[in-house]
């Protein structure tokens, strides 16, 4: 989403500067032994609730495990998190897995299901002075490679792999024209070598930005969406992954092209529909409410909260064809210092939000 990111490009910036440099030094470790504690369920009355954790750039295995066991605490089934290419494969044809693989052990044994959003290029599979999110088709196959890698390796631990985050924006495209063609382009490369290694794991596509906007620095989701059947999307996922940001509108605002809300999902799935892929189903894996006081697109926290529990329960009752609820975002390893921080459930430091309270009041019963 555009108004999102405005302020987002810190977590690129971060991830370059802190997060790769500290990330491949941890992966040097050996794989294992991990502290991952017994295994535990899931205690929740809505399968539907999950939660986008943001862990890539979290070193400490303390915390991600902290991080997860508050997750399945909350009543929280599923995560969507993060594992950039250019963290695993700095080097081309090396692979360092630790930081994936703790993350992913520890998911799994909290009882959590882990859908992995796979992107960021490493500096030797792009030119210099581009950006990591910048991948050109005559690296589409070493990205193929990289993601049938991933499938293949957490094959027993991984069922949904998404492929690339909202490239309907200029800057999650590297700064490209936006072109559905060309995404199409990349998922018919990628799409059938993660099936060949896995054939059992579920491929989402789109994580497209709900946005209005349609000139260079961004495309309209819908349009966007339709321009991707057009090019032949249809055969190249399983699951199309909605983003969708309330904004300040409630949950119960009825879609509308030009509104950017909840139901702008409903939007989506009836592209889906009239593109004939009415049998597959959607997640939405990131969206929700902020709560800054003095941002223009902002709600007050109790709003948010009862928004947010609104929305689990939408998902539960009325869309029978959306599997999962992911908002964005749980925790940050630290603090954006802007409106991002507005959109957390826990602080930095793990202390819960209010929102975070009720939403496992909601979902367990319990305080």
């Amino acid at each position: 989403m555009k108004q999102k990111h405005a302020a987002y490009p810190w977590l690129v910036l971060m991830a370059l500067l802190l997060g790769a440099s500290v990330i491949i030094s941890l992966a040097d470790r050996a794989d294992g032994g991990f502290d991952l504690g017994p295994q535990r369920t899931v205690r929740t009355n809505n399968p539907k609730i999950g939660i986008h954790t943001r862990l890539t750039d979290e070193v400490e295995e303390v915390k991600i495990r902290k991080s997860l066991e508050m997750v399945r605490e909350m009543g929280a089934t599923w995560i969507v998190e993060y594992f950039p290419w250019a963290y695993v494969e700095n080097e081309r044809g090396v692979y360092k897995w630790n930081h994936s693989d703790m993350v992913i052990q520890h998911a799994q044994r909290q009882g959590l299901t882990t859908i992995a959003r796979l992107g960021f290029v490493p500096e030797w599979a792009r030119p210099q002075e581009t950006t990591p999110l910048y991948l050109a088709p005559d690296q589409f196959s070493a990205f193929g490679d990289f993601a049938a890698k991933f499938a293949t390796r957490y094959a027993d631990q991984v069922s949904h792999i998404i492929i690339w985050n909202e490239p309907n924006l200029g800057m999650e495209w590297g700064y490209q024209p936006v072109s559905p063609e060309q995404y199409v382009e990349m998922l018919r490369v990628v799409y059938p070598r993660i099936k060949a290694a896995n054939p059992d794991v579920q491929v989402l596509a789109g994580a497209l930005a709900p946005t209005l906007a349609n000139d260079q620095s961004a495309m309209n989701d819908l349009l966007f969406l339709q321009r991707m059947y057009d090019a032949g999307a249809a055969q190249y996922f399983d699951i199309l992954a909605i983003h969708a940001y309330g904004w300040n509108f409630p949950p119960d605002e009825p879609p509308n092209p030009a509104v950017v809300n909840l139901r702008r999902s409903e939007l989506l799935r009836d592209i889906m529909v009239d593109n004939g892929d009415a049998h597959k189903t959607a997640m939405l894996t990131e969206g929700g409410w902020n709560d800054h006081p003095r941002w223009t697109r902002a709600v007050r926290p109790g709003q948010r909260i009862d928004y947010t529990i609104e929305a689990y329960e939408i998902a539960l009752n009325e869309w029978d064809w959306l599997e999962s609820v992911n908002p964005w975002v749980f925790r940050y390893p630290w603090d954006a210092k802007s409106y991002q921080d507005y959109y957390t459930f826990v602080r930095t430091d793990f202390e819960p939000k209010p929102i975070y309270s009720e939403v496992k009041r909601y979902a367990t019963g319990m305080e």
